[in-house]
């Protein structure tokens, strides 16, 4: 299945060169875009990932003259060419009523790549988010709903409430439904009318409003739901999976030819997202992250040869462990899922822990959940299960690191160590979002109902580059974000930490480590919603 959305014909929504006269007064098929020597035609090659994880079929453009490439997003409009438009209620709106530019352009886009070369390419861009002048639903008929999938993360809460604000306030939209539990809600479970005065409180609490879940996307039910309740906007929030099946949603719609915006608010406390800057949720993890690494720094220094080890979360990316690591400064060693790494030998896991043992007199240890499970796997001769999302579910590499560790230096170094392990994943992952997650969440939220409002649909936004963007949910999903080794921001953590980057042990087994981490990567992919 094709998820990728080809570049439209000039439309209303279209990026284009300057208009010659307003787009709502214009057939779509009427619309001439001046050429402009930094415009189009498109060369390149996107590839979608169906609902099984597999390939989808490839769509081929062309780029000449500069190289700009637009990634653009579906619009209601490509499938229902008669739809009427309507002039944006925030042009009477006092919040914008100072604002100089109260609407996106259509020709602003955002660019993939800040960092270019003098003469390169200008690369791929994606359409700016943010309110339109035109608006494709009518703020009286509009029914809205909100779900929420996949695992905890903070902010959830906050997404929720300022969609129903942002809706109600911004667009005058009275009629929102929250969908109870998940995509399962949507044909299992009763629904919650949402108004700013229900949600008011949320966004101080953690975990989400509307309950969650894994699994249970049937399309056919969801859409037939959604048919039925007369709803024609869905706000999706969740992560790879979750997306996966909001671009099945947006398909089967298209197919119906039914009048609904599907968009998505991209959702992973792993940060592992591509395209997008961070995820929500992320900053907040960090800093929770740091109070478990301050617990272990104050336990270990306070007894003889105190060895502690935390387990963060980081399934299959390191980056709460290693921007946990870099804000605190307490830690001596940080084991991510994309760094291979081995314990014995020089230049191993034990030899810098007696060594640093006998310069400081403690250690501290953080310890990606996803790292190191091939060597856990076969100690422990784990079962290859899956979590009702295709999640291969994990072993628990920190009791086994911890073990590991006493072991060694009791039996083989004759030394008595004081080992501390600790594992706040849940605490983590249930509290309220702070200061600066509560206003990444606010501008994702207005974003996306400024982009549903304005008649775009099979879109997820986040920012790139620091600014909002709407980016095909395709692009979201066809891969993970992960740490890069060969990036300076991990060259920076070595520099911090001064640890080993264990590239020193024989070329063989370094060979075998890695392969046998890309296997264990490719069977821990996310194949299913």
């Amino acid at each position: 299945m094709d998820l990728s959305v080809a570049f439209p014909p000039a439309k209303p929504h279209s990026f284009a060169s300057k208009l010659p006269v307003c787009p709502s007064k214009l057939q779509p098929s009427s619309l001439k875009i001046q050429s402009k020597p930094s415009v189009l035609h498109l060369k390149r090659s996107v590839r979608a990932v169906n609902g099984d994880g597999d390939q989808a079929q490839s769509l081929s453009r062309t780029a000449d003259n500069d190289g700009f490439i637009l990634e653009d997003v579906p619009h209601l409009t490509d499938f229902l060419p008669d739809l009427p438009s309507y002039p944006n209620p925030l042009q009477k709106s006092q919040a914008y009523a100072i604002v100089k530019q109260t609407f996106v352009a259509p020709e602003d886009a955002v660019a993939q790549k800040i960092v270019v070369q003098k003469g390169s390419p200008r690369g791929v861009h994606f359409q700016r988010a943010g309110p339109r002048e035109e608006v494709y639903f009518n703020s009286e008929e509009v029914r809205a709903c909100i779900v929420t999938c996949g695992g905890l993360c903070p902010g959830i809460n906050t997404v929720i409430r300022e969609i129903v604000c942002g809706l109600n306030y911004m667009y005058g939209v009275d009629d929102i439904l929250g969908i109870e539990g998940g995509y399962r809600g949507f044909y299992s479970k009763n629904t919650l009318n949402l108004t700013p005065k229900v949600v008011n409180h949320i966004h101080k609490h953690g975990g989400t409003f509307l309950q969650t879940s894994r699994g249970g996307h049937d399309t056919k039910k969801i859409v037939d739901n959604i048919q039925d309740r007369g709803i024609n906007q869905v706000y999706i929030i969740g992560g790879d999976g979750t997306q996966r099946g909001a671009a099945l949603i947006y398909k089967e719609v298209e197919k119906r030819g039914l009048p609904v915006a599907v968009a998505g608010i991209p959702k992973t406390i792993d940060n592992d997202i591509s395209v997008i800057d961070k995820s929500f949720g992320f900053d907040t993890a960090v800093e929770e992250a740091q109070r478990a690494i301050n617990a272990a720094h104050v336990e270990v220094e306070s007894v003889e040869n105190g060895v502690g080890i935390v387990k963060l979360m980081g399934r299959y990316s390191g980056f709460i462990a290693m921007f946990a690591t870099l804000a605190s400064r307490d830690v001596d060693c940080c084991l991510i899922p994309e760094s291979p790494f081995y314990l014995e030998g020089p230049g191993g896991l034990f030899e810098f822990i007696d060594q640093r043992l006998r310069e400081n007199g403690h250690v501290v240890i953080v310890l990606a959940e996803g790292a190191g499970q091939e060597y856990v796997a076969q100690s422990m001769h784990g079962i290859d299960e899956k979590d009702a999302s295709g999640n291969r579910l994990l072993l628990d590499v920190g009791l086994w690191l911890s073990q590991r560790v006493k072991d060694h230096f009791t039996d083989v170094r004759r030394m008595a160590i004081n080992m501390k392990y600790i594992d706040p994943t849940y605490m983590i992952r249930a509290v309220p979002s702070n200061a600066s997650d509560n206003i990444y969440c606010t501008l994702l939220a207005q974003s996306a109902v400024h982009g549903a409002m304005a008649g775009f649909t099979g879109f997820t936004v986040g920012p790139v580059n620091s600014r909002h963007a709407y980016i095909p949910i395709s692009r979201v999903t066809e891969t993970t974000n992960t740490v890069r080794l060969t990036d300076r921001m991990w060259a920076r953590l070595l520099a911090s930490t001064n640890q080993p980057s264990f590239l020193n042990h024989p070329e063989g087994l370094r060979g075998k480590v890695d392969e046998a981490i890309l296997e264990e990567i490719n069977k821990m992919r996310i194949n299913s919603i």
